[in-house]
């Protein structure tokens, strides 16, 4: 049965991972926003081919026409790029919004971090009030650290009358063949909520990487394609990547990831330490000290997700640059799973017999118990109250989560007659479009370093 799509409006759509997945899920843009040049010309680029492929009466010139609208090159949480306003009602709001402020691999600053814009997407949920909202984010998103983050996240949500969930998805449970694992945020105004389900896992569609990259890696002939294969598949014949790691403008050239990932590769026969121009020759042979060849841009695109058929994908720029587009997308396999649930739920297909209630579930019970009291409170008196509600956390605890939320958060200490420092939960750092807010001069002055 054929539906009529739904309108989305993609923030920080990167060079279109997401946007091809949510296509394929029946999503067609309203408006897809991109800060970086080239990633902004590879979404347009395609974009033009996927509206010729609908309407086969548009020309070329009328496609890029329209993908030059839906594109808009800029920063997102700018006035001058956009009014999301003009938006209202949209079936679904979507983004990737920037991974460096909760990355392990970072300092993990996050709404201090002045490429935040997780709390001010949320924010836009309140102004363009669409069906559904799907933000997705690094792994490290999901630890205690950001657990009253997290919390603030959803009890915003609330408050606009949407029901929200998380989930760290792994990206080998959907056909692609990499260790990626994707902190998701799914929220659905309460009419839609109860019929939202997550995609089930399907990992027998992932391929090991020996057997996905063999027709690529072979193109040349090369004599050591089998022997290759066979490694790259590993000693259980079920083999996939380490993770895809884009990298950030702040650093040199492609290459695949820190040092542990590079082991890792080198154990799948291939040389981490940078990305080639083109595949081994007949008779290529791998220099002393050496694992394997180097990938292609291509190969590392099809490890992404992407592939000649039915995800297939041009980029538009030089090595380096298509390498940071491929490996700080989202996966286009894992958009379309979720698209597709967020769409069976907006056509409320199937009511959930595990349906989320509407009140906001507890994260973080020492920042609910901040916010919520009117009065200073101790660690020693948090720990006491939460004994009361049933929820025991340790004096070490409350005290590592206090240090945690003060990251995110203004906390006013006072301190009691017995000398014990009492706390004040006060505003959130975050940038949530504050005029006067650091992030504007911050933006400016590192602009050009982020990624």
């Amino acid at each position: 049965m054929a539906f009529e799509p739904f309108e989305v409006v993609e923030i920080c759509a990167g060079a279109g991972g997401q946007s091809l997945g949510l296509h394929k899920a029946g999503f067609q843009h309203r408006l897809a926003i991109e800060l970086d040049t080239n990633a902004a010309a590879t979404l347009r680029h395609n974009m033009a081919r996927l509206l010729m492929e609908e309407d086969e009466t548009l020309s070329q010139e009328e496609a890029t026409k329209r993908a030059s609208v839906i594109v808009q090159e800029g920063d997102v949480a700018s006035p001058d790029t956009w009014t999301p306003e003009d938006h209202k009602d949209v079936a679904l709001l979507a983004g990737g919004v920037p991974c460096p402020p909760f990355s392990i691999a970072g300092k993990q600053l996050g709404a201090i971090d002045e490429r935040d814009l997780f709390a001010w997407a949320v924010e836009l949920c309140g102004r363009v009030r669409p069906k559904a909202l799907l933000l997705e984010n690094v792994r490290g998103l999901s630890g205690n650290r950001f657990s009253a983050y997290r919390q603030h996240v959803l009890e915003r949500l609330h408050e606009y009358g949407y029901t929200g969930e998380w989930r760290l998805l792994q990206a080998s449970d959907y056909g692609v063949s990499q260790l990626r694992p994707r902190f998701v945020l799914v929220a659905l105004q309460q009419e839609y909520a109860e019929y939202f389900s997550w995609p089930e896992p399907e990992p027998e569609k992932t391929r090991p990487v020996g057997d996905l990259l063999r027709d690529l890696m072979g193109q040349d002939g090369w004599k050591g394609l089998d022997e290759w294969v066979k490694k790259a598949n590993g000693s259980d014949g079920k083999s996939i990547a380490p993770t895809i790691v884009g990298g950030s403008k702040k650093h040199g050239g492609a290459d695949l990831g820190p040092t542990r990932a590079k082991a890792a590769w080198a154990a799948l026969g291939v040389d981490a330490m940078g990305v080639a121009n083109e595949v081994p020759g007949r008779t290529w042979a791998e220099p002393e000290g050496v694992p394997g060849p180097k990938l292609t841009t291509e190969m590392v695109a099809r490890i992404q997700g992407w592939d000649s058929g039915s995800y297939r994908w041009d980029f538009l720029g030089r090595k380096t640059t298509v390498y940071r587009q491929i490996g700080n997308a989202f996966p286009p396999p894992v958009a379309e799973a979720l698209g597709l649930s967020i769409a069976r739920a907006l056509r409320k297909e199937t009511k959930r017999a595990d349906a989320v209630e509407s009140v906001s579930p507890v994260l973080d019970p020492v920042y609910v118990l901040l916010r919520r009291s009117s009065r200073a409170l101790s660690a020693a008196q948090i720990v006491r109250l939460l004994e009361k509600s049933g929820d025991a956390l340790g004096l070490p605890e409350v005290e590592r989560r206090i240090a945690h939320i003060s990251r995110d958060f203004d906390i006013t200490e006072g301190e009691l007659k017995t000398g014990e420092l009492t706390y004040r939960l006060g505003e959130f750092k975050a940038f949530i479009g504050q005029q006067g807010h650091a992030r504007h001069d911050l933006f400016v002055k590192h602009k050009a370093k982020i990624s």
